[in-house]
């Protein structure tokens, strides 16, 4: 078993939920102007609250997934992640319009789900049943060649930790969390495996950088894991979620401190606050 992280985490219910897998809420993302934006993904809405939980915005998006957001200060949201909705890709909208509205940026594609985008505009999506991250560059082409080399089956979850991307992969029952270079995909590796037999598969889900370190969802487990990206040592920093999906470090939001605030988002609809220390 993984050793508790020496500072301990309390949890915090931002927003309550509903009924578990039918209030899904998938993903998140701070926009550095004061608004938390969530992925409610059974309920195809894409939703802003204010730091004290107030509901600012929501609109339509069709099986919304990964919130980024992008070096245009523009938010991108994944669509079609829900397998019940028709068609995926990407959409975009500005946080800082009165009404915003999803705006179609990368159509044609499908079985997406985890999102990162890096400096230059560049798009990577992660393929829960694919092998290899799929990169599109700004114009939306896609670049295959970048694809074939980051040969990775089944990741989930992506952060760009300056010139490398991190991706943690769910379906595999070791739970591995794998390192790219954005400009040598083929010479992955791989930061730590997390399960050491089947019965121990933490089925992980989406991951942030924080102080230093990644903290990755553990979705069978409930559990916040963090690990450090030099070494692969690992420690459990928080638990008693209920099927985390996504983790943020909050940004710009209240009075939180991204030194040690970061936000959940669960498959059972809630939403929950997380400080270390």
């Amino acid at each position: 078993s993984l050793p508790r992280c020496t500072q301990p985490a309390r949890l915090d219910v931002f927003r309550e939920g509903g009924l578990p897998l039918l209030d899904w809420r998938e993903n998140l993302e701070f926009d550095g102007r004061g608004t938390l934006w969530v992925a409610h993904l059974t309920k195809n809405r894409v939703e802003g609250y204010a730091p004290d939980g107030t509901m600012k915005a929501s609109f339509p998006v069709s099986g919304p997934g990964a919130l980024r957001r992008g070096p245009d200060g523009m938010m991108y949201v994944n669509y079609g992640v829900n397998p019940l909705t028709p068609g995926a890709g990407i959409v975009r909208f500005d946080p800082a319009a009165a009404h915003p509205k999803a705006e179609k940026v990368v159509a044609g594609i499908s079985g997406i789900n985890g999102l990162a985008i890096d400096a230059e505009g560049n798009f990577y999506l992660s393929r829960e049943l694919a092998t290899g991250i799929l990169k599109i560059r700004p114009d939306g082409t896609k670049d295959e060649a970048w694809t074939k080399a980051a040969d990775v089956f089944g990741a989930n979850g992506l952060e760009i930790v300056g010139d490398q991307l991190y991706a943690s992969v769910i379906t595999d029952t070791t739970s591995p969390i794998v390192r790219i270079p954005l400009k040598d995909p083929a010479a992955r590796t791989t930061v730590t495996k997390l399960s050491h037999n089947i019965l121990d598969t933490k089925v992980l889900d989406d991951l942030t950088h924080f102080d230093g370190d990644l903290v990755v969802a553990s979705f069978r487990k409930g559990q916040l894991l963090r690990v450090d990206p030099a070494t692969g040592a690992t420690c459990v920093l928080a638990e008693g979620l209920r099927m985390p999906s996504s983790v943020r470090v909050a940004r710009a939001f209240g009075d939180n401190d991204p030194r040690r605030d970061l936000f959940v988002v669960e498959a059972s609809g809630r939403i929950v606050k997380v400080t270390v220390g």
